[in-house]
């Protein structure tokens, strides 16, 4: 059967596999929390400034200020977590491959009984892992036991650069959104132009990652809603008060 995806039958439509697709996702996940992130973050901010001021003098020092802070953080955050990931990933394959090297026979058994547990016979399960292991003992065991690709380990500059990058682009688009049209409209077109981006980034990143489209999009669209309504009714009790 070919495997070209353009002559796959309609039955068996071409799907991602392993190779490749943790660093895809690891870049897809960081991009979109980094996106919705900036926008609802920013959008909250300015929106709860202009709530309390007309004035674009104030608005445009916390919108800047919060996406400047916002993208470090989210940079430093995850690479941070990932780095740990990263630490761990490596630390479990280094045990590994000491195993191998000390109990080659006991991890032999092992890996024929892992393939056993997934229902192989135990005849075929050991051939498995014995044609497994003459190949690449040490793939065949980081695969089967921990799930990790040896030469695909999670990257925290690419997680951090990632993360950094989609929230300033994302935040950008509150800042200009309240920036730009007169005080009489400027929150109205802001809650408009944010649910819109993220409706638009909810149905990306589901699309990318096959969910469903209708819950991603609702999520991250009452969210950034909660969230402006919230700090526009802060920005309207400061203002109020005079604090």
């Amino acid at each position: 059967m070919s495997t070209d995806p353009d002559q796959l039958p309609a039955s068996h439509p071409a799907e991602p596999h392993v190779q490749g697709l943790s660093a895809k996702l690891n870049w897809l996940r960081a991009g979109v929390l980094g996106a919705n992130d900036g926008i609802v973050s920013t959008a909250g901010l300015v929106v709860g400034v202009a709530a309390a001021s007309t004035a674009r003098g104030p608005i445009l020092t916390a919108g800047i200020a919060g996406l400047a802070a916002g993208a470090v953080s989210m940079a430093l955050g995850e690479y941070v977590s990932v780095s740990t990931q990263r630490d761990t990933e490596r630390s479990l394959l280094a045990k590994e491959r000491r195993e191998l090297a000390e109990l080659p026979d006991a991890e032999l058994d092992e890996l024929a009984s892992l393939y056993e547990a997934k229902g192989l016979t135990p005849a075929t399960a050991r051939t498995v892992a014995e044609e497994l292991t003459a190949h690449d003992a040490f793939a065949a065991h980081a695969d089967a036991e921990l799930g990790i690709d040896p030469d695909e380990l999670t990257n925290p500059w690419q997680a951090a650069a990632s993360s950094a990058i989609s929230f300033t682009l994302g935040a950008l688009l509150p800042l200009i959104a309240i920036l730009v049209p007169p005080a009489t409209s400027r929150v109205p077109i802001t809650f408009v132009a944010v649910l819109v981006a993220l409706a638009l980034t909810g149905s990306v990143s589901a699309r990318l990652g096959g969910s469903p489209r209708g819950k991603a999009v609702l999520r991250v669209v009452l969210g950034g809603a909660l969230a402006m309504l919230v700090t526009y009714g802060i920005g309207q009790i400061v203002d109020t008060v005079h604090i």
